[in-house]
């Protein structure tokens, strides 16, 4: 991937906070993650699976966030310079100036004209970040701010992100806007929920299972702030604080919360155990009609082959009885085999008339 293709692309992570050692052991205790160290002093490596998504570092002071501890977004640009001066032109202002990281890039810190931190990283050398799917990963992108139509044109013309549909959060909470890049959604923006709450940027990690997430969460210290709940399109989230003021959240995707929705049912359905035959013979009901329907038409054709074979034993039976007449018996025995079909198959036809 070229520089041009990072453009407004979610690249980094970085969690900027007052206990690096404490948070170092609450993440990988609630999301799938782990640490890892770097070739930069007081720097440490978020991994998830193989992938480096992020970073852990000793909040300074800088990034223009109102809480001791923050989550930083970086969005891949190529061009860090030539982004910080259009930023500024469109009402930013520049926290952080541009600098080199050896060996991985340019980056510069920001706040919008609203005033929510973030950050601008154009990769060096070698290939940018890759961004990481399924569990682990950065999923959803959220951006809290005072002005949603202002915020939407103005990381629009930055980043080349582009409006998408909007939903009503109800009465007195506005509308969530969703914007998109490279013809996908991949955030959101709202409204701040009161004016003591400053604008920022929420990062949202994808999980397998939110209700989990949150019981972990909770036994590791961290503050449930908002879920776990269903939003529109059918994923679960939840919102939390951690230990040291932290703000993040969690998705656990469309796809696995149905499929744990309809196994969750599963078993209060199930029959109840005094019962089980009822259940068993109820599961394929075409099936043992079909097994009753064939019994019963050979018990048809078995019924109309009996009388003849019966009649046959009978006349036997009656020339054994009675040896001294066995010429009349036969004689007999020629006309009952001679005239019984024909009687038969006139009954037959006379049963058929009368139908």
């Amino acid at each position: 991937m070229s520089n041009a293709e990072v453009l407004g692309r979610f690249v980094w992570h970085e969690l900027l906070t007052t206990d690096t050692v404490a948070a170092a052991a609450f993440y990988p205790k609630v999301v799938p993650w782990r640490t890892a160290p770097s070739n930069m002093p007081g720097y440490t490596i978020w991994m998830a699976g193989q992938t480096q998504i992020g970073g852990l570092m000793a909040h300074t002071g800088d990034g223009g966030a109102g809480t001791p501890a923050h989550w930083l977004v970086y969005i891949g640009t190529p061009q860090v310079d030539a982004t910080c001066a259009r930023a500024q032109g469109l009402g930013a202002k520049v926290v952080k100036a541009a600098a080199d990281i050896p060996n991985v890039g340019r980056f510069a810190v920001l706040t919008d004209p609203q005033g929510a931190a973030f950050a601008v990283f154009t990769p060096g050398a070698g290939p940018p970040p890759a961004a990481t799917a399924g569990a682990g990963g950065f999923s959803w992108h959220e951006l809290s701010t005072t002005d949603v139509a202002a915020a939407l044109r103005f990381y629009g013309e930055l980043f080349g992100w582009r409006k998408g549909p909007g939903h009503d959060m109800g009465t007195g909470m506005g509308v969530y806007q969703l914007f998109e890049h490279g013809g996908r959604q991949v955030g959101g923006m709202h409204a701040v929920q009161g004016p003591s709450t400053p604008p920022a940027w929420l990062s949202y990690v994808q999980v397998a299972d939110a209700d989990r997430t949150v019981a972990a969460a909770k036994a590791a210290g961290g503050r449930l702030l908002h879920g776990p709940m269903e939003v529109p399109g059918g994923s679960r989230v939840a919102l939390f604080m951690d230990p040291q003021g932290g703000a993040f959240a969690v998705q656990q995707m469309a796809r696995v919360a149905a499929q744990a929705k309809a196994a969750a049912p599963a078993k209060p359905a199930a029959p109840p155990k005094p019962a089980p035959p009822k259940a068993a013979s109820a599961a394929k009901p075409a099936t043992a009609a079909k097994a009753a329907a064939k019994p019963a038409k050979r018990a048809k054709k078995v019924s109309a082959k009996k009388p003849k074979k019966s009649a046959k034993k009978k006349v036997a039976k009656k020339s054994v009885r009675k040896p001294a007449k066995r010429k009349s018996a036969r004689k007999v025995s020629r006309r009952v085999a001679r005239r019984s079909p024909r009687r038969t198959s006139a009954r037959a036809r006379g049963r058929r008339r009368r139908r």
